[in-house]
């Protein structure tokens, strides 16, 4: 499963990238603000720094919603750096442009993706990535990881070459859910990623049941106390 960051901060991207795990990254309008990121020309170059960070997949987000106006500005974005991934809305002239991009030999993400069945659309249009929002799916009261499970399912059964990448991250154990349902990829903020360095198991495990080796690692941890755990 490969590992994207999502975020437009470059020194979070600089410390993902340092640990050896990151194979790309994801942005949007609203990560470019947070930033303090504004303006064509600058949100141009900030992408060119990323891809000068990163040797990976980057994903660059249209904000058009025209179909015209997401191929104009998806072909200025897909001009920076070979490795820019256009990222096109799930919306009606997204999976024709989706489409458009693909005949054209220009990689796209397809994002706000909420449904298996506009998964198959995208599929079907040739993006290279599927983004299902789990986090956003989980706050409407459904399993968001279900759904990245079905994707999966759908794309094994029908030969289907996109890859199904998890997006909307909240935490660490949405990473390790999401490895465990076959996903491709998932973007994640920097913490749930570092956060996998110290997750360890709940405090109603019994140390004296584990295995030597397994102890001896949880134990240290740091913020940890092993005295914590029932022995």
């Amino acid at each position: 499963m490969k590992f994207f960051i999502d975020t437009a901060n470059l020194d979070q991207i600089r410390e993902a990238n340092d640990l050896g795990i990151l194979d790309g990254v994801t942005t949007n309008p609203s990560l470019m603000a947070k930033e303090g990121i504004t303006g064509e020309a600058a949100i141009m170059k900030h992408y060119e720094t990323i891809c000068s960070i990163v040797n990976g997949d980057i994903s660059a987000e249209v904000v058009s919603v025209k179909f015209d106006d997401i191929i104009a500005e998806g072909k200025k974005l897909a001009a920076i750096h070979p490795n820019i991934v256009v990222k096109v809305p799930m919306i009606k002239d997204g999976v024709k442009a989706i489409k458009w991009f693909t005949d054209n030999g220009i990689p796209t993400n397809c994002t706000l993706c909420f449904s298996a069945g506009q998964a198959i659309l995208a599929a079907k249009a040739g993006a290279r990535y599927i983004s299902p929002f789990i986090g956003r799916i989980d706050d409407s009261g459904w399993e968001g990881v279900q759904l990245i499970e079905q994707i999966v399912n759908i794309y094994a059964i029908q030969g289907y070459e996109t890859q199904v990448l998890a997006a909307s991250i909240r935490n660490s154990n949405h990473i390790i859910q999401c490895a465990e349902v076959g996903a491709h990829v998932i973007t994640s903020p920097l913490e749930p990623i570092l956060g996998l360095l110290t997750m360890v198991l709940p405090p109603t495990v019994h140390c004296a049941s584990l295995p030597d080796k397994l102890y001896w690692l949880l134990k240290p941890v740091p913020n940890i106390s092993h005295h914590s755990l029932v022995v």
